[in-house]
């Protein structure tokens, strides 16, 4: 008996550790990431910077990953509809979604959404940050920002400055720099940075504050002439310009970041390898090239550091849109 039981002890075990060993290529198989194509909605027209980055950081992790990493713009209400799209999809990882500072600005300035602004999606990873650049059309008789807001008080509200939308980043950052000026500038807004650039080199309007990324080529072409950088010094990114703070409007700062969010729910491993994905693409050289020439500086954050991010800008932009006098929309 004695021998009976000293065998079953020794079967058990093995018995279970066998059990176990054929149970873990499926578990393995189970929690596998990425095990289809990945899709990154981009809830802005083809063009802008979240897009541009967006397919940069997709083009990368479909290497990293070997699987397609597609990047799909969803376009209207400045950001919003593609927005909603990813907080009702399945919140495994392959839904993500390309996002700006524009998002926290328009989720403070929205009376109703259908969805919680600061919790129905999570920040996964930090792909960039970067002043923006105050740009007039040629036409516009300033050479500086002192030039331009004298012009301004001396034309209240004939000086228009466009944006990608109403409560997005160049809304924000126009009304808040006529603000701090003391002067009356008219909001233009269209559907997308790119148009708003386009205005601009078109004479539709006289002023954007836009991303590097976006107002760039028609920089190069001479369409347009930039002015300074919102960043509260003049930054290594933009050589040459000075900070809108420094040259008229004295206090005066606001600089954007770019980002990768999923719905809420996704479990915390998953997050973990997008987050690792992209840092460890942030650190290569080819991306800090490709970041340099869209004036932009990688910013890579750990998971941990992003868990607060969302609620902590909505609110900030909140107390930017009542310094703004940005009404509820």
């Amino acid at each position: 008996m004695k021998k009976t039981r000293s065998r079953l002890s020794l079967i058990v075990p093995a018995f279970c550790s066998a059990a176990c060993a054929c149970a873990a290529p499926h578990a393995v198989a189970q929690s596998a990431y990425p095990s289809r194509n990945v899709q990154i909605i981009v809830p802005y027209t083809a063009g802008g910077s979240i897009d541009i980055m967006a397919r940069a950081i997709a083009q990368r992790l479909a290497e990293t990953w070997g699987r397609n990493v597609v990047v799909d713009n969803r376009p209207g209400a400045s950001g919003m509809i593609g927005t909603e799209l990813v907080t009702k999809a399945e919140p495994d990882g392959h839904t993500l979604l390309g996002h700006t500072s524009s998002y926290p600005a328009t989720a403070a300035v929205r009376e109703k959404l259908p969805f919680d602004p600061a919790r129905a999606i999570v920040p996964v990873a930090m792909i960039a940050r970067a002043p923006m650049l105050l740009a007039i059309h040629p036409s516009v008789p300033a050479k500086s920002v002192k030039e331009l807001v004298a012009l301004a008080k001396k034309n209240p509200g004939k000086l228009n400055y466009s944006s990608s939308g109403t409560g997005g980043n160049n809304h924000f950052s126009g009304a808040l720099f006529a603000s701090a000026a003391g002067v009356k500038l008219t909001h233009v807004p269209y559907k997308g940075i790119a148009q708003a650039v386009i205005a601009l080199a078109s004479g539709e309007v006289e002023i954007v504050i836009a991303s590097a990324a976006a107002v760039n080529p028609q920089l190069k072409a001479g369409r347009v002439r930039a002015l300074a950088v919102s960043s509260a010094e003049p930054s290594p990114l933009l050589p040459g310009l000075p900070s809108i703070a420094q040259s008229g409007v004295p206090g005066y700062t606001y600089e954007l970041w770019w980002g990768l969010f999923a719905p809420a729910g996704m479990p915390g491993d998953r997050i973990n390898i997008v987050n690792i994905a992209v840092n460890k693409i942030l650190a290569g050289a080819d991306m800090k090239k490709f970041l340099d020439h869209e004036g932009a500086e990688p910013w890579p954050l750990t998971a941990a550091q992003l868990t607060d991010l969302l609620p902590r800008e909505i609110e900030r932009y909140r107390k930017a849109a009542k310094e703004a006098g940005i009404p509820p929309q």
